[in-house]
């Protein structure tokens, strides 16, 4: 992005994790960060004002991503303050852990509350200020598991699925726009995410799968073991590279950056990324594509992004 001004960077689920690391991150490379987080006042207190302690450019807002007015009221405020968002990094999330089959609906739909309608809300909260500013960066933290199955996982699978099929599709319709959108997919990382994972409320009538049932505890045992020894698993990686992303000048970014162990998705990346070529080239829409060359790409005079 441009060095010519500091950038308005909004993190959702800034608390901790990987939100957290990029806070930091950003923070000492002068961006004007909002690390918004539910409840800094109460539960998360202690890391709203660790988080403060940071410097004067960075804030702290309440935000619940599930909420229409909550993110409408925050996004407002950055307005308001700043005048304008650069930056949206839609981090917030959690994670169901279990047999698909022990999930009742009304679970299933609190997952994808989170992982894919909160993002949702989110990017229609800020769009309307990038697309009159002509410019922006909208970046969804997804995951390896965005890509490939792991048992077990199955509903956090599909949320993040569904975050590749919709900021990809925002990627070609926004770029008139100016404004980009792009997906890093972190693999394991040492974060509370796992000792955090949400478990089904009712396991019950399903013996028939027998030792079958305690395979999520047994993986996210090896989860944990992995994250404490492998150094592929620092949060830091992850905020390092969504900071190459905010830097890199529109049109060069990746529509998708892998970051750490990411179990053969990046090969997987460069495999179908032809075939989506392929497609937009048949449906004569390649010029949709950011990283399209310069003649591809459409005419937009009153598009100059700061990207």
């Amino acid at each position: 992005m441009s060095h010519t001004k500091q950038n308005v960077t909004l993190i959702t689920g800034a608390a901790t994790g990987l939100g957290r690391a990029t806070a930091e991150t950003l923070a000492q490379q002068d961006h004007i960060v909002y690390a918004s987080m539910r409840d800094p006042n109460g539960r998360h207190a202690a890391h709203a004002k660790e988080l403060t302690a940071l410097g004067d450019n960075v804030h702290v807002i309440e935000l619940d991503v599930t909420d229409d007015a909550s993110a409408t009221s925050a996004v407002n405020q950055i307005i308001a303050e700043q005048g304008r968002i650069d930056v949206l990094i839609n981090n917030a999330g959690n994670g169901y852990f279990g047999l698909m089959e022990s999930l009742s609906i009304t679970e299933l739909q609190k997952q994808m509350d989170v992982n894919f309608f909160g993002v949702a809300r989110m990017n229609l909260a800020v769009l309307p200020h990038m697309r009159k500013q002509k410019s922006g960066l909208l970046i969804h933290i997804s995951s390896v598991v965005g890509r490939v199955i792991v048992p077990f996982f199955g509903i956090y699978n599909a949320s993040k699925f569904a975050i590749e099929a919709l900021a990809e599709t925002y990627r070609y319709e926004l770029s008139s726009h100016g404004v980009d959108s792009v997906l890093v997919e972190p693999g394991p990382f040492a974060t509370a995410f796992m000792d955090n994972s949400l478990r089904p409320a009712d396991t019950t009538g399903l013996s028939s799968y027998g030792d079958l049932l305690d395979g999520p505890d047994q993986m996210a045992n090896g989860f944990n073991e992995m994250m404490q020894h492998d150094e592929n698993c620092n949060p830091k990686i992850v905020a390092d590279d969504i900071a190459k992303l905010i830097e890199a000048p529109y049109g060069q970014r990746p529509l998708r950056t892998t970051s750490g162990t990411d179990f053969g998705v990046s090969a997987l990346n460069d495999a179908t990324a032809p075939f989506q070529r392929g497609v937009l080239e048949g449906m004569e829409m390649l010029a949709m594509d950011p990283n399209a060359s310069v003649s591809e790409q459409p005419v937009a005079e009153a598009a100059e992004p700061v990207m």
